[in-house]
């Protein structure tokens, strides 16, 4: 398996898993309907351990997000050079991961009235919309994210040596579940611009019934807040020289 199919099976994974819990808590006459906040952060967790377990086997490091792959070439432990392929392999893999989730629950989307509904089991949408408190707990979510893929990832200031392997899996997916419990309430924590944006773009083109609209007025903080949190775990860890 090639660097770039591994980020691809891997964010695809990790959407099947992520997005498809959104949907088992929310969707109507789902088995695991109103479940739960406990039910969804574990089971984004979870997906993010499968989706770096996945993304390993190709030897790609396993970002399976644009954030983390951001953050370390900011800080030189990723070639810039692949930057654009494995952001390319990152929207795709998300992308094919939300249509699996529509594949998966089409007849529970067909019964749920409700548009916000449907459109919460693809992208995130803050409790309280206020865009500058919204982009700021986007940020900090993915400080904490990254910073902490750079210590789990042995990464050397300088040297392009950042990389998580399968076992790094369950430490990442801690560290996400970590962040869902104490910082997901205000914004639903995408901590991630692929898993956030290709989602929305499946949820506007799906022939889903009653879906409503897409929220685009919102879809720029999730996508910039973690650019911008991954940057600066990036100068974070340069700054203490770690």
């Amino acid at each position: 398996m090639t660097p770039f199919l591994g980020e691809l099976l891997g964010t695809m994974v990790l959407i099947l898993l992520g997005g498809g819990v959104c949907a088992n808590v929310s969707l109507d006459k789902t088995n695991g309907k109103d479940s739960g906040w406990i039910v969804i952060t574990f089971g984004w967790a979870m997906a993010v351990f499968a989706g770096v377990f996945v993304a390993a086997a190709g030897n790609s490091g396993a970002h399976i997000n644009p954030a983390v792959t951001i953050g370390f070439a900011v800080a030189g432990s990723f070639a810039w050079a692949l930057v654009p392929k494995y952001l390319l392999a990152q929207f795709l893999g998300a992308a094919i991961g939300a249509f699996l989730v529509w594949v998966h629950y089409k007849d529970h989307y067909a019964e749920t009235v409700d548009g916000p509904t449907k459109l919460g089991t693809f992208a995130t949408a803050p409790a309280i919309r206020n865009p500058i408190s919204n982009l700021i707990g986007e940020i900090i979510g993915t400080f904490v994210l990254v910073f902490g893929c750079f210590h789990i990832a042995g990464a050397e200031v300088g040297a392009q040596s950042a990389s998580l392997g399968s076992l790094d899996g369950l430490s990442v997916a801690l560290l996400v579940l970590a962040i869902g419990l104490s910082l997901g309430g205000n914004t639903g924590y995408a901590i991630n611009p692929a898993r956030d944006l290709a989602p929305r773009i499946m949820h506007a083109i799906l022939p889903i019934p009653r879906k409503g609209d897409s929220d685009w007025g919102y879809a720029w903080i999730p996508v910039v807040g973690p650019f911008i949190g991954g940057i600066l775990a990036a100068l974070a860890f340069l700054a203490l020289g770690a």
